[in-house]
């Protein structure tokens, strides 16, 4: 009897039956093959064998899951329970291909789950042999399977332009946003994903710092405008009419947050529920400024930096975080950092916005217009859908008439809002997949006039269980595990010597070949943004005299009006909203010359789309060709196919560190120039008395004049520091990781390593499974 099996008796409640398997010596192997008559031999009495044969057939079933063939939708559409929720009847109206999609899904997600049974097996196998470092290697390896990653969608849009309508209805909860709430008060962000770990509904409220909120408050005291609406209604809401005449040390006291003493503490509170409607009640005085049945009560939205909201029982949202994301960022800095971080992260955007004014929705075409640089090369963003909501929203017109007049307006809307979009945003196009849906929440619901498909809900839902991507996973964790086996058993093979010092030779041989051909390429790439950034240099200096007159002297401003949003820019490291509420950063049109040199070259280098590979595809270039070695060298055969697993795991792995370090190599820009304003704000600050509009004006310009010559100059080569630093990060993990596992691979042996042959050709059905069985698109 092998640990494979003791611990599924003990995982399936059944340990009184593990002496009789060890009596009857029974490994893995021939627990897969047990036949009925010798499971009733085993297992005598009636409830424990009955507990037996569920669990053995559902582990079974998880080997043949990938090809086993769906009931027909007839047969689905018999069994269904009349009184089903219209959310649950409507995934039993999808097409076979789109359930197929699905039942695929969660049966690789099982098969993931299997494998990772005989991996933690496998591990505590390893822990009771001698320690080694080939030992401590393996550990790890099994321990870096663990790499699974949320993806994120970004909503966007105005309130009123039903996103809290259309998350309820793609989440599957009537009642767990309440209409017009989410971020109404345009500062939370809101994260909705799926409760993995427990069937409760959860939320977990992050604040701001309370020092930070010292500081807004202080900005408010002293600079609020008098047409500032939202930091009127945050003040209103936390503090009712306090706020009016008390000072800031007072609007600090403790009884304010008597009810939040997380706030006080920067800790997060944790909500959990039975139900959504329970949750929803709970959440809203952190996420709401729109409730009028609770204007009496103290709403906490204000001091809420994310709200995240956990739902049980929801695939669809296992490895997809939805998060309603405010339009502009916000005016607190941890706010604004959030921001910019989780746009940064998007690799999929929704913007929401009405159908009716979808085209003419400025605030929709705004959030383009300031989350690109971010979303873009600045981000990791692959694909925007502007989705047109209430399309079901017509004149009173007979059921017949309803149907052609939503179709027909809808297909409209897409064609308008597509030709809006080339027209806006023609680089765009080069960077993300754009697609327009018009989706018609109450018709999902009640199906009155159209079919489920027709309101895109169904369509939208298809997008998100796409991101969930499991058979990538599951392929990518089996892989690893095979691999990983593979090297075990291989390490218990001996008298190959000569095999493994002539494999181990030439790889060596590869790997110094290839290094030098990638950086090669990846000093191409470097000396093609140094001329680039040359050019922007020149172009920086030459237009940021007239880029801050733009700035500084907007047309049709008064003076004392301007004078404020001014003071507040230089208080606010140059970040000020302009009196027709869009977002103006100095530093940003500072540095737009140095950004727009390298745009076009940066969308090369680095694409966003997971099919083209960073560095004009030198990452995927880059090869040890183990595969083809396996012929000529059969006698370790084995630990070429690790060898190979871990150069695919390697290659991954740096991917997503280029993906990130990206984001930071792009943003220095901005960043440097922001660096090299700092001064001037700090100077213009102190600014006070007559004339103090002017005198703030004279220091940024002068500043800008005298560092002109220095901080474009700067900004450049910081960012060709930071390329720099990632060709040598990049570099370095292949050289040395690759390394590692060639020496440890090829140049260990150990009997007393376990034997693995079970469990690797297990694997290796898992494997083929997988592969011979993708999910259809």
């Amino acid at each position: 009897m092998d640990d494979f099996v003791r611990n599924k008796l003990s995982e399936w409640g059944l340990s009184m039956l593990i002496e009789t398997f060890k009596d009857q010596e029974i490994n893995e192997g021939h627990f897969y093959n047990l036949e009925d008559e010798e499971i009733k031999e085993l297992i005598p009495k009636v409830g424990p064998r009955k507990t037996f044969k569920r669990q053995f057939k559902l582990l079974k079933e998880t080997l043949n899951s990938a090809t086993q063939v769906l009931p027909s939708t007839s047969e689905a559409n018999d069994t269904r329970n009349m009184d089903m929720d219209p959310r649950e009847e409507s995934s039993q109206c999808q097409s076979p291909s789109v359930q197929r999609k699905r039942y695929n899904s969660a049966a690789e997600e099982s098969i993931m789950w299997e494998v990772k049974d005989i991996m933690k097996v496998v591990q505590m196998k390893l822990q009771d042999e001698e320690k080694t470092e080939l030992n401590d290697f393996l550990k790890n390896k099994i321990s870096d399977l663990e790499t699974r990653k949320r993806k994120l969608v970004g909503v966007f849009g105005r309130t009123g332009a039903g996103k809290s309508s259309l998350i309820n209805a793609i989440v599957g909860e009537k009642n767990l946003l309440p209409s017009g709430s989410v971020c109404a008060c345009t500062s939370v962000t809101f994260k909705v994903e799926a409760n993995n770990d427990s069937k409760k509904y959860e939320a977990e409220i992050e604040f701001i710092k309370k020092e930070d909120w010292k500081e807004e408050l202080w900005f408010y005291k002293n600079l609020l405008d008098d047409d500032d609406d939202d930091a009127r209604e945050k003040l209103t809401a936390l503090y009712r009419e306090d706020w009016k005449i008390k000072s800031v040390e007072e609007l600090m006291d403790k009884k304010y947050f008597r009810e939040i003493p997380e706030f006080l503490t920067w800790n997060k509170k944790t909500l959990k529920c039975e139900s959504a409607e329970e949750l929803s009640d709970k959440i809203v005085k952190y996420v709401s400024a729109s409730n009028d049945e609770i204007d009496a009560v103290r709403q906490y939205w204000p001091l809420v930096e994310c709200v995240t909201v956990r739902l049980p029982n929801k695939d669809l949202l296992q490895h997809v975080t939805l998060v309603d994301l405010p339009g502009n960022g916000d005016r607190n800095k941890s706010r604004d950092n959030m921001w910019k971080k989780i746009v940064g992260s998007c690799s999929t955007v929704w913007i929401v916005a009405d159908i009716n004014r979808a085209v003419a929705e400025k605030e929709a075409w705004e959030i383009l217009q300031n989350a690109n640089s971010l979303m873009g090369n600045g981000g990791e963003c692959q694909r925007i859908h502007f989705i047109c909501t209430k399309s079901d929203d017509v004149d009173d017109q007979s059921g017949a008439a309803v149907r052609d007049v939503v179709l027909k307006r809808n297909k409209v809307a897409k064609r308008k809002v597509n030709a809006e979009f080339k027209k806006q945003y023609p680089q765009c196009s080069k960077q993300f997949s754009f697609e327009v849906f018009t989706v018609s929440r109450n018709e999902f619901i009640e199906r009155k006039h159209l079919q489920p498909d027709e309101t895109e809900i169904p369509k939208l839902r298809d997008v998100l269980q796409s991101l969930n991507n499991n058979h990538s996973e599951a392929l990518n964790y089996v892989s690893g595990a095979r691999g990983i086996l593979s090297l075990i058993q291989g390490t218990r093979c001996r008298g190959v010597a000569d095999s493994k010092m002539q494999a181990f030779s030439i790889l060596e041989e590869k790997m110094r070949h290839e290094l030098k051909v990638l950086q090669k390429t990846i000093d191409e790439i470097y000396r093609t943004f140094e001329r680039c950034l040359t050019e922007g240099v020149e172009e920086s200096q030459d237009s940021c005299k007239g880029h801050l007159k733009s700035l500084l002297h907007p047309p049709r401003e008064t003076g004392s009006g301007f004078h404020k949003r001014l003071k507040f820019a230089v208080k606010n490291n140059g970040v000020f909203k302009a009196k027709n509420g869009r977002k103006k950063n100095i530093n940003m049109t500072l540095s737009s010359e140095l950004t727009g040199s390298i745009d076009e070259e940066f969308r090369k280098t680095f694409p966003n789309e997971d099919k083209s590979g960073p560095f004009n595809g030198a990452i995927d270039l880059f090869s040890l060709d183990t595969e083809g070695m396996i012929k000529t060298y059969k006698d370790v055969d084995l630990q070429l196919h690790f060898l190979k697993t871990e150069e695919d795991k390697l290659k991954t792995k740096l991917k997503e560190i280029i993906r990130e370090d990206k984001k930071t190599v792009y943003s220095s820009l901005t960043a440097t120039i922001e660096e090299n304003m700092q001064k001037c704000y700090t100077d213009a600050a102190t600014i006070t008395g007559t004339g103090s509009l002017e005198n703030m004006r004279r220091t940024i310009t002068d500043h800008v004049h005298d560092k002109k010559d220095t901080m474009f100059q700067m900004a450049k080569e910081n960012m060709l520091k930071q390329l720099k630093e990632l060709k040598g990060k990049i570099l370095k993990n292949l050289e040395e990781t690759l390394m590692e596992s060639i020496e440890l691979s090829l140049w260990t042996d150990d009997c007393s390593f376990p034997d693995v042959s079970v469990e690797l050709d297990l694997v290796e059905t898992f494997y083929s499974h997988l592969e011979a069985n993708p999910n259809p698109n």
